[in-house]
C-alpha cells in the first residue's frame, strides 16, 4: 500500500495544506517531584511531595495538532474554546512553540475553565490524575460563535479533523448543535475530508468518516467483541454515517469498512512491527494525523490507514511523553520496515 515515493509525496504535499482541528483543547501540565526532596507538612503530617519542574503542552486536540506540525503540515487551525484563565495563558504559551498553529480560531470565555490534565510524576512515577472539565453545559452563546467560525473558515481547510474529548454530553466543544454544523457542511462539500474521533458519540457523527477503537464500536453499535461477525449491523450504522471507518485494533493495525453500492467493502491495513517497550499514549491522534495528512496528498483510503500506522509506529516507542513523527523519523522507519 505504501512505497518510498508515496511518502515523500505526502511529506513535500503537507507544507502547502491547511488542516483544521475541531474540538476539545486540553492544557496537559506535569509536575516532575523530586522524592528525595520530600517533607513532611507541618499542619498534617502528610508528605509535601516537592515540584521541581512544571511542563505545559497542548494535549486532547493539541496532541493531533503536535502531530500535524511535527509531519510539517503548512497551516493549522484549531476552531475550539477555552477559558479566560491562568491553565489558558499557558495554553496560549504552548501553542506559540508550533509556528503552524494559527490562535486566531480560538475562543476565549470568562464563563468556562480551560480543559486541564494535571499529572503529578513522582520520578519515573505518575500519581493520581488531577482533572479539570466543564461539567456545565456549553453555553449557546459559545455553541453559536464555533459553528460561525467553523462555516467561516471551512472553505480554508484541505481537511478536518473532529476530536470529542469530553465524556459529559453537551459539556465540551463537539455539542449536539456543532456536530450538526459538521454534517451539514460536510453534506454540501463530500469531497474534503473529515475524520471524527468520539470517546463516546461516534455513533452520532453523519455525513463524515469515523475513527473508532474497538471498545467504541461495541458501545455505538452493540457489535459484540468480535467486530467481524458483527459487519451486518456495522454496516447499517455506516449508511447512515455514510462515510467510512477506520476502526483501530492496536497491534493488529487498522480494519477500513467502506459502505459501497449497499454493501460493505473490508480491507484490513496492518500495523508496523515494533520491538520493545512501548508507550501508546497519544497513538490514536498520531494515527490521525497520519490520516489526513495522507489524504490531503491525495492517497486513497487504504493508503492513509497504512500511513497512521507507520506514523503509530513511530510514535509508541517513544516512552513517557506525547510522541511524534517528524519526516525524517518518518524516512527511517519507512527503511526499517520495507527492508
Amino acid at each position: 500500500m505504501l512505497t518510498s515515493e508515496l511518502i515523500e509525496h505526502i511529506l513535500a504535499t503537507v507544507p502547502n495544506r491547511t488542516i483544521g482541528v475541531l474540538g476539545d483543547l486540553f492544557l496537559d501540565r506535569y509536575l516532575d517531584i523530586d522524592p528525595a526532596l520530600n517533607e513532611p507538612s507541618v499542619e498534617t503530617g502528610l508528605t509535601a511531595y516537592q515540584v521541581v519542574r512544571v511542563r505545559a503542552y497542548p494535549g486532547a486536540a493539541g496532541t493531533v495538532m503536535n502531530n500535524l506540525a511535527a509531519l510539517g503540515v503548512g497551516r493549522v487551525v484549531p476552531v475550539t474554546s477555552i477559558g479566560d484563565d491562568g491553565e489558558g495563558y499557558e495554553l496560549r504559551q504552548a501553542l506559540r512553540a508550533l509556528p503552524c498553529v494559527d490562535q486566531n480560531a480560538i475562543l476565549t470565555d470568562v464563563s468556562r475553565r480551560t480543559p486541564t490534565y494535571t499529572k503529578p510524576m513522582l520520578g519515573k512515577e505518575e500519581l493520581n490524575r488531577l482533572d479539570i472539565k466543564n461539567r456545565a453545559r456549553t453555553p449557546d452563546a459559545i455553541q453559536d460563535d464555533l459553528i460561525r467560525r467553523l462555516s467561516e473558515l471551512w472553505p480554508t481547510f484541505d481537511a478536518l479533523l473532529v476530536l470529542d474529548q469530553v465524556s459529559e454530553e453537551d459539556c465540551g466543544v463537539v455539542t449536539s448543535r456543532v456536530r450538526s454544523a459538521v454534517a451539514e457542511l460536510a453534506a454540501r462539500d463530500p469531497s474534503k475530508f473529515v475524520l471524527a474521533d468520539s470517546r463516546e458519540r461516534i455513533g452520532l457523527f453523519r455525513n463524515v468518516c469515523v475513527k473508532p477503537n474497538e471498545r467504541e464500536v461495541e458501545t455505538a453499535w452493540e457489535c459484540g467483541k468480535d467486530i467481524a461477525e458483527s459487519v451486518d449491523i456495522l454496516a447499517g450504522a455506516l449508511r447512515e454515517i455514510g462515510r467510512a471507518a477506520f476502526v483501530t485494533e492496536g497491534a493488529d493495525g487498522i480494519t477500513l469498512y467502506m459502505p459501497e453500492a449497499g454493501s460493505i467493502v473490508i480491507r484490513d491495513v496492518p500495523a508496523y512491527p515494533v520491538s520493545g517497550p512501548i508507550d501508546v499514549c497519544g497513538a490514536g491522534d498520531s494515527c490521525s494525523a497520519g490520516i489526513a495528512c495522507a489524504k490531503v496528498s491525495g492517497a486513497t483510503h487504504e493508503q492513509a490507514a497504512a500511513f497512521g500506522n507507520l506514523i503509530a509506529s513511530i510514535t509508541v516507542q517513544q516512552i513517557g511523553v506525547t510522541g511524534t513523527a517528524p519526516p525524517p523519523a518518518v524516512r527511517a522507519r519507512w527503511r526499517e520496515v520495507s527492508a
